[in-house]
């Protein structure tokens, strides 16, 4: 039976709490194993645990971090069918999906793993003395990242591997040399308690320290508030609601020390379909996009909330085309009951709205199982769209919206009119690209991510990724959450003045033939 002791310092942890069960959403029904609320506590403890250790973790060398991620990867692939099973049990996700999904964070552990030994990432800066230089001389300044220290992670709903225990923050954090604390997401303890003691065991077998890192279990939000405004919290990372995000945002702003908070909010995802692609190929293009709209039954943070074209013929047909498709696609399992419960009730509010018409809905509804998303497409016109700003709020679920513009500025002016995303899309016949460069240009103002001729859906984990973009889809548009940039979120710059080369850090030591990338004095070398 899986327990659900609390973590701490690589280390169960027995403290009286408040016990919380895990459910199966498809059925409804309880699941094995019991779960221990943390407390305030089990807080403190983890986090004095984390800041101890990372006295030591910071000092680390990156081949030894390299090695305890990878070791993570083993310990997690270890776990095989248990894990995908607990993991289907918690979400109602797809035995695929998971196992797509355990691939993505074992290889992600992988990828920050080498991206540690290749040295890149310290960020090194040598810009030497230059003692003759008139009218007055120049010092010896050189300048490197270092980690902030223990960062709390939230773990997602949607992503019960790939953004949870052992997914792309805490990765990346603990690659930088950062204890990482984790809060369980209540709706997958089971997932969570299997993963983290995997983690635990790797920490053990590379001789990390004790509190390097720590797992903890809450079905409510009192342990969350308190791990933000705990002192020795350096940073927190959250994926989730706008509202939940604010809250956290808010907590780190009231400390006497403010925090930085690393949210992923939600996003509308517009996707802008040009004339020509709609008309030589929108029947293709309607059933791409009905796939990508209900794809894990729509609760993709990518997913392609808004659809945006202009009044045509090649519309119609695009539209009856998406009409035809999502009424073939049976509903699904959503994650939980009380995000079916939301997206039930956003989704009918907005179709109760003036000027909002009905596309099309999912007619094979599974009347067996309990929190089935009924996928559900709608359209609106242009104006109405920009006359309600409801309309451009995230519907989390298989939900999409088509907007009809009169014209390319009618356009352009809704595109301008939105907030932050994290994708933007742009489906187009090559040779008309050209002449929407005004448009095409306003949508690197509301975005982290364009593509061109594809879905948003699916994030490719790499070095030029940036998953992000401007408030409200995340709280600060300069980071990533996915691929190897996401380390900067928990390293700071330090600069050293007129030290002697033996007393610097290894990596800004000229004597130190270090396998690493640095820049001296503007010209960047491999030592």
């Amino acid at each position: 039976m899986i327990n659900g002791n609390n973590i701490i310092a690589c280390k169960y942890s027995e403290a009286e709490a408040s016990i919380f069960n895990a459910s199966d959403p498809a059925t409804g029904e309880q699941l094995a194993g019991s779960f221990s609320a943390a407390n305030y506590l089990l807080v403190d403890q983890a986090l004095m645990s984390a800041s101890e250790a990372f006295k030591t973790y910071r000092t680390i060398s990156a081949k030894r971090r390299a090695e305890f991620l990878r070791a993570i990867a083993y310990e997690i692939i270890l776990l095989g069918d248990e894990l995908v099973n607990r993991a289907m049990a918690e979400s109602g996700l797809t035995k695929a999906r998971l196992t797509g999904e355990l691939g993505r964070t074992t290889g992600q552990l992988r990828m920050f793993a080498s991206f540690l030994e290749e040295g890149s990432w310290v960020n090194a800066v040598i810009d030497k003395a230059l003692p003759e230089r008139l009218p007055l001389p120049r010092p010896d300044i050189r300048k490197m990242l270092l980690p902030i220290g223990p960062v709390v992670v939230f773990g997602a709903s949607n992503f019960p591997l790939a953004f949870s225990v052992a997914g792309g923050d805490t990765a990346s954090a603990l690659a930088s040399g950062c204890p990482v604390i984790v809060k369980a997401h209540p709706a997958h303890p089971g997932t969570s308690a299997l993963v983290g003691q995997a983690i635990s065991k790797a920490a053990i077998s590379t001789g990390m320290p004790d509190g390097v890192f720590s797992l903890l279990f809450d079905n409510g939000y009192t342990v969350g508030a308190e791990l933000v405004k705990h002192q020795q919290t350096k940073a927190v990372v959250f994926t989730g609601s706008f509202k939940g995000g604010m809250a956290l945002v808010k907590l780190a702003n009231e400390r006497n020390v403010p925090i930085p908070v690393f949210t992923e909010m939600g996003s509308i995802n517009p996707v802008i379909l040009l004339p020509e692609v709609l008309k030589q190929r929108p029947e293709e293009l309607a059933t791409k996009y009905a796939a990508s709209i209900t794809l894990g039954a729509g609760q993709f943070c990518t997913n392609p909330g808004l659809i945006l074209a202009v009044r045509s013929p090649g519309l119609d047909r695009f539209i009856n085309g998406l009409l035809n498709s999502i009424e073939a696609i049976p509903s699904a399992t959503m994650l939980t009951s009380g995000i079916w419960e939301n997206y039930t009730l956003l989704s009918s509010q907005a179709l109760a709205k003036p000027g909002l018409d009905l596309i099309g809905r999912s007619a094979l509804l599974n009347s067996e199982n309990v929190n089935q998303a009924v996928a559900t497409v709608a359209k609106v016109s242009a104006t109405i769209f920009m006359s309600d700003p409801k309309l451009s709020e995230e519907i989390f679920g298989p939900w999409s919206l088509v907007v009809e513009c009169d014209d390319v500025a009618q356009l352009q002016r809704v595109i301008e009119s939105l907030e932050g995303q994290l994708t933007a899309t742009v489906m187009a016949e090559k040779e008309e690209l050209p002449g929407y460069s005004s448009l095409l240009d306003a949508l690197t103002y509301i975005t982290g991510r364009i593509i061109l001729n594809g879905v948003p859906t699916g994030v490719e984990v790499c070095a030029a990724m940036q998953h992000g973009g401007p408030f409200p889809a995340t709280s600060d548009s300069r980071f990533t959450s996915v691929g190897t940039a996401a380390v900067y979120r928990f390293l700071r710059p330090v600069a050293w003045q007129d030290w002697d080369d033996s007393l610097l850090p290894p990596e800004l030591q000229e004597s130190n033939p270090l396998n690493i990338w640095r820049q001296v004095n503007n010209n960047w070398t491999k030592e």
